[in-house]
């Protein structure tokens, strides 16, 4: 089993930064794709961006591509997510999540949110 917890969310204004962090812990040896999801009251959960933990490989949502950037810290069984010129449209509850993917790390795995384990959440909101 894997647990996640989910930190750093906040209020912020527009063109602001915020860093999110994802702890993992448990059986996390064999995890090999995490990812950043997010959903706003009313919209579909929507894929944020994802990392083939293997070998470090990123994939992004074209509305964060420029602006977010994903990063994993190995020793500390941590996930980060770096997210600049926040706009209001970012406002929305954040879920780490992690699965035991390989190879099918990417794109599609961050489209179809078919992982295994998931966070608690982390609000960020960003006013105008």
């Amino acid at each position: 089993q894997v647990g996640l917890v989910e930190s750093g969310g906040g209020s912020v204004q527009a063109g602001g930064s915020l860093r999110l962090s994802c702890a993992s812990y448990g059986y996390t040896y064999t995890i090999y794709c995490m990812g950043w999801f997010r959903q706003a009251p009313g919209k579909e959960r929507e894929g944020v961006a994802a990392i083939y933990t293997g070998g470090g490989r990123t994939y992004y949502a074209d509305s964060v591509k420029g602006r977010f950037t994903i990063s994993q810290d190995s020793a500390k069984n941590t996930l980060y997510l770096q997210m600049n010129s926040l706009k209001p449209e970012d406002t929305a509850m954040y879920y780490c999540a992690a699965d035991h993917a390989d190879k099918a790390c990417g794109l599609g795995l961050l489209t179809n949110g078919k992982f295994g384990y998931w966070g608690q959440g982390t609000q960020v909101t960003v006013s105008s």
